[in-house]
Order: C-alpha cells, then structure tokens, then sequence
C-alpha cells in the first residue's frame, strides 16, 4: 500500500520521531522556565536602592561675558587687592574680587550705598582713544 516509501518503512513511522523530539523539548522548557523566573526578581532587588542613594544633579549658573572701562589708578587697586588676598593665604582672580565687591554693595543699606556711589566718578563709556 505504501508507493513512495522505502521497503519497510511506513510513512507513520517519520511522524513519531518527529513528535517524541518536540515533548521532550517542551518537558525541558517547563522545567527550566520556573528556575529562570524565581532567580530574577533576586537580582533586581538590590538595583532600586543603588539609584536612590544618587545625589541630584545641580544646575550650574549661566555665566555673562562683558566688558567694560576703568580707570587705571582704579585698575591698580585690583592688582594691589589681589596681593593682599594672597598674603593672606587666598588666591583670588580678578573677576573674583568684583564679584565680591558686588555682594559688599548689595550688603549696604540704601544711605551707605548712595554714599558709596558719589564716591565713584562718572566716566565716558566706550573704548578709550589711542593717545600717538
């Protein structure tokens, strides 16, 4: 009854082995899927408490470049502070002393600081002309 098959073989005898292979294969994936998922949450328990302890970054201040004109007399006084912060252990730069010098001003009260200002003369604005 069989027309193509090999002399004593039976075309149901190339199905069982088939068959037999694939529940074996199902057994093992059973048996090994439930070890997988018990040692996966162990594993990612300790990862929530990592994270937390990570201090938030800090946004740093937007910087400004400008420029601006002083007189030379007062441009010395810049030099001789920043010697006298050196001898006194503290090195400073120059954009440092008028940062400074800013918080000292907005520390004053309204009289002190109107005082301050007639203090200073008023200058031209603008790049100074080439003496030749």
């Amino acid at each position: 009854m069989v027309t193509n098959a090999a002399p004593g073989k039976t075309v149901a005898a190339k199905k069982a082995p088939a068959k037999a292979a694939t529940a074996v294969k199902a057994v093992a994936k059973k048996s090994v899927a439930p070890a997988v998922k018990t040692a996966a949450p162990k594993v990612l328990a300790p990862k929530p408490a990592v994270t937390a302890a990570k201090p938030s970054k800090v946004k740093k201040a937007k910087l400004v470049r400008d420029s601006f004109t002083i007189p030379k007399d007062e441009y010395v006084v810049i030099d001789l502070l920043k010697v006298r912060a050196g001898k006194l252990g503290q090195s400073v730069k120059k954009s440092e002393l008028l940062r400074a010098g800013i918080k000292a001003l907005a520390a004053l009260s309204d009289i002190q600081f109107k005082v301050a200002l007639s203090n200073v003369p008023t200058i031209k604005t603008g790049r100074p002309k080439d003496v030749k």
